[in-house]
């Protein structure tokens, strides 16, 4: 019998969290208590926010069941163990879909995950080829983990930084987000040195160091970390203004774009607009806009309209 109340609670949602309904009697016999002690302990669930439903009947069964908020969960080592393994995965490679808020949900199960767990991650990660992956650099995602928490916590940052040239410097941050692009990691923070907003390719940062001390957010110049990114990333390389034109709404063709793009425009219920600046290639442009399941025409630039005619007639000829 479970005289400890707290621990008894955590038992019963343990056993709640199966998919499954629990008769009141089944839950009473393994737990060790009465059924109006686990009638009482329901009421404990419910008052602390988790939708715990009962059905009528002789036996009354309880069903842990969807609710307005997302309470915490209680997973075991296998259950644990997948999720910051999949987290992981995505983390390491800039993959639509896999963003900041993916990258904070591995920094707090890192954080609570024991060293026996930890290990295991570690290896079946280390073991594991990816069939399927971004094709942006790979990134280490401790390097990620660290970063995250900085930013959740607003606690300075430090870390080596290796700029395009090789040149190698160390910078001390106020790290406000992260941005995934779809192939690259981005941190925009507040360079302390420098006085200045900065934008940094995560695939470039070594040794990150949180530092401990605390620090009020600055107002970002530009509104969003995304469309901070987006010019920052223009205002650096050469880039070109591309103009796509796609047989699909504007809603499920902005569902399948990384955020900088921007939002295309609307040229009917099944048609829209694109029109972005970016400094990616007109290949892997070229690619990108073929993946996305949608017929499209190119109106500019020139080169991307020859890249994709190239693109289209050696994937004739591969199925034929």
């Amino acid at each position: 019998m479970t005289t400890d109340t707290p621990a008894r609670l955590l038992q019963m949602l343990s056993l709640l969290q199966t998919p499954r309904e629990w008769p009141g009697g089944e839950l009473a016999d393994r737990l060790g208590v009465s059924r109006r002690t686990v009638r009482r302990d329901i009421d404990r669930l419910r008052e602390l926010g988790y939708p715990v439903q009962a059905t009528k009947g002789s036996e009354g069964g309880y069903r842990l069941v969807a609710g307005k908020a997302m309470p915490p969960l209680l997973l075991d080592d296998e259950e644990a163990v997948a999720i910051a393994v999949g987290l992981r995965a995505g983390a390491g490679h800039a993959v639509e879909g896999v963003d900041e808020a993916s990258v904070r949900a591995l920094a707090k199960l890192e954080q609570v995950l024991p060293a026996r767990l930890r290990h295991r991650v570690t290896t079946l990660q280390a073991a594991t080829t990816q069939l399927t992956s971004g094709d942006g650099p790979s990134i280490a995602p401790e390097t990620l983990i660290v970063m995250a928490s900085t930013v959740a916590g607003h606690e300075r940052l430090r870390f080596a930084y290796r700029a395009k040239d090789g040149t190698g410097s160390r910078r001390l941050t106020e790290p406000y987000r992260l941005v995934s692009t779809g192939r690259r990691w981005y941190l925009v923070a507040y360079d302390l040195d420098r006085a200045d907003w900065r934008t940094f390719r995560v695939d470039r940062v070594s040794e990150p160091f949180a530092t401990g001390a605390r620090f009020a957010p600055r107002q970002l110049p530009d509104g969003s970390a995304t469309e901070y990114l987006r010019r920052s990333i223009g205002r650096r390389q050469e880039t070109y203004e591309f103009t796509v034109v796609l047989d699909a709404s504007a809603e499920a063709v902005a569902a399948k774009l990384p955020a900088w793009i921007g939002p295309p425009e609307p040229l009917g219920a099944d048609r829209c607009r694109l029109r972005a600046t970016t400094a990616d290639p007109v290949e892997w442009l070229s690619m990108r806009l073929a993946t996305l399941g949608y017929d499209f025409t190119v109106q500019s630039p020139p080169e991307l309209v020859a890249c994709v005619r190239e693109l289209g007639a050696r994937m004739t000829r591969a199925g034929s």
